[in-house]
């Protein structure tokens, strides 16, 4: 008998049918993968097994030591054992690390929040996982990393037998990630299963029993990891043999398109100290120009002072395409042609109560707009 069983779920939206007869098993004590590419399915079907989606919004059965549940929130699904971590993080900034990890569930006398012993489990449980966070320091102050990190310990904190992380090593160093996964074998041997959604096939064949591939809403195979490579995979993953996956570019680099001299950033703490220090490069017309480090060492506040979005103190001479170009705020880089995607999209890159066209064309308002007003016309061009 499966720890969890969730046979033929149908989940469907306006105009598209997300899961088309999706199954997917997962024993005690299993680690087992699930991979597919952008849009497959992989993080609907979780929604649909996490009570996000509740009973009654999809087709199918799930069944838990054999008996079949059905939950209407997410509250039921975790009193029956699952757990899960999406990649959109959901702690409370404002919040302290404890306090996030016993968000409605604090320990209580009379009525009262017990705040030491909240803090007692709180340190216990981030030292069994290995974790140095101090569980009094607000949640916002920490790294993108450390917070999907304290994310991975609020859902232990509720004793799991089932487990879903969502892409939970796409902001982590790679000793961090080495610390996840002592952490997941710790719990894979008491007997916890865990499903791992990952595009990282390094990471998936170093830790996965089997491994499951979704395309297009439709489970195409389940297999053991040991029979399969990562080419098979990425084949079934695309519907088509895939000889060259990155393949040399055969075409030459032009002209400097963008030049960057004495780049330097300060932090906006009391210290200012310096964040980058005094870096230049050039990219070329054509070329893909790659900037690699650990998380804190520099990389998207080198990015954000080059577009002018970094609200502390920096310095740097742009040019463009040879001629020197003054860039003070973001309005002046979007004029020169610069874009920029921010490594934290929510916060930074979208306005997220206004529609996607809206985004979309926010960039560009003076070639859409007139008269203090907006031409829709032209808009949805």
């Amino acid at each position: 008998m499966s720890l969890l069983e969730m046979k033929n779920i149908v989940k469907e939206f306006p105009g598209v049918k997300a899961l088309d007869g999706v199954s997917f098993t997962l024993e005690e004590g299993e680690f087992h993968a699930l991979v597919g590419e952008n849009g497959a399915g992989k993080s609907t079907l979780m929604k649909v097994l996490s009570g996000v989606y509740p009973h009654g919004e999809f087709s199918g059965e799930i069944l838990v030591d054999g008996e079949p549940v059905s939950f209407s929130g997410v509250r039921e699904s975790e009193r029956a054992g699952i757990s899960i971590v999406f990649q959109e993080l959901s702690l409370v900034k404002e919040l302290t690390v404890g306090e996030n990890i016993f968000l409605g569930r604090e320990p209580a006398q009379f009525g009262i929040i017990d705040w030491s012993e909240l803090y007692h489990r709180a340190t216990k449980l981030l030292s069994e996982l290995n974790l140095p966070i101090d569980p009094r320091v607000q949640a916002g102050s920490l790294g993108i990393g450390r917070q999907q990190l304290v994310e991975i310990a609020k859902a232990l904190s509720q004793n799991a037998r089932i487990l879903v992380l969502d892409e939970p090593t796409a902001a982590l160093t790679e000793s961090e990630v080495e610390t996840l996964f002592e952490i997941l074998r710790k719990l894979t041997d008491r007997g916890v299963g865990i499903i791992y959604i990952s595009h990282k096939l390094d990471e998936v064949f170093a830790m996965a029993d089997r491994i499951t591939v979704l395309r297009d809403g439709r489970t195409v195979g389940t297999n053991a990891a040991s029979e399969l490579t990562k080419d098979k995979v990425i084949s079934s993953m695309v519907g088509r043999e895939v000889n060259d996956i990155f393949p040399k570019p055969d075409h030459e680099f032009g002209d400097i398109a963008l030049a960057v001299d004495g780049l330097t950033v300060h932090s906006g703490d009391v210290g200012r100290r310096k964040l980058v220090d005094d870096v230049s490069f050039a990219v070329r017309k054509g070329e893909v120009l790659g900037v690699a480090g650990l998380m804190g060492s520099g990389r998207t506040e080198m990015l954000m002072a080059i577009f002018a979005a970094w609200p502390h103190e920096y310095s740097r001479n742009i040019s463009i395409e040879g001629r020197s170009v003054r860039v003070a705020e973001p309005s002046d880089a979007i004029e020169h042609g610069i874009g920029f995607v921010t490594e934290d999209r929510k916060r930074y890159g979208l306005i997220l109560e206004q529609t996607i066209i809206d985004n979309m064309t926010l960039a560009g308002l003076p070639t859409i707009s007139g008269a203090f007003l907006t031409h829709r016309s032209r808009e949805m061009v």
